[in-house]
């Protein structure tokens, strides 16, 4: 139940993110990999790096950029909030059964959030950034559904045996 009114809280205040100007979805689609290859470059130089994603997770923190670059031009384009969140719930149960932690997202949002002030016209920047700052303040949401779908799906249920003797 928990989770069900987590879900329709993020699902109802993605409704306030609007489609982005068909301009500044297209100027961030043209600076896309650039984007990414930035953003890995910025992230891989921290000393806090392996704290954040966990030993041996460097190629996957860079298909995460990439991806996640891939995706929100996807969300510029064609936004539908139910995408949006259930896309995000399920990167953070992957990557954190991967060892990504909770620390990560925001690390990561901000330095994009930088990038992009730098490299996106002032236009664009105002016309995307609402979908940042909405998964900013929504990580430890994020956090707690993706948790709760965790322990749902690994909870032994009477069918499969629990409380039996091997």
């Amino acid at each position: 139940m928990e989770t069900r009114m987590n879900l329709q809280y993020l699902v109802e205040s993605a409704t306030q993110l609007r489609q982005p100007a068909a301009a500044s979805a297209d100027e961030f689609e043209s600076l896309r990999d650039g984007l990414a290859e930035e953003l890995n470059r910025l992230m891989s130089a921290r000393p806090d790096l392996e704290k954040l994603i966990g030993p041996g997770n460097l190629a996957m923190m860079q298909d995460n950029s990439r991806n996640f670059c891939r995706f929100m031009g996807s969300m510029f384009h064609a936004f539908e909030q139910e995408v949006l969140v259930q896309t995000v719930l399920w990167v953070f149960r992957a990557y954190r059964a991967h060892g990504f932690a909770t620390t990560y997202w925001p690390a990561n949002i901000d330095t994009f959030v930088e990038l992009l002030r730098r490299r996106l016209s002032p236009a664009a920047f105002s016309d995307l950034y609402p979908f940042f700052r909405w998964l900013l303040v929504n990580i430890p949401v994020f956090v707690r559904i993706s948790d709760e779908q965790t322990l749902e799906r690994d909870a032994p249920t009477p069918s499969h045996g629990a409380g039996r003797e091997p």
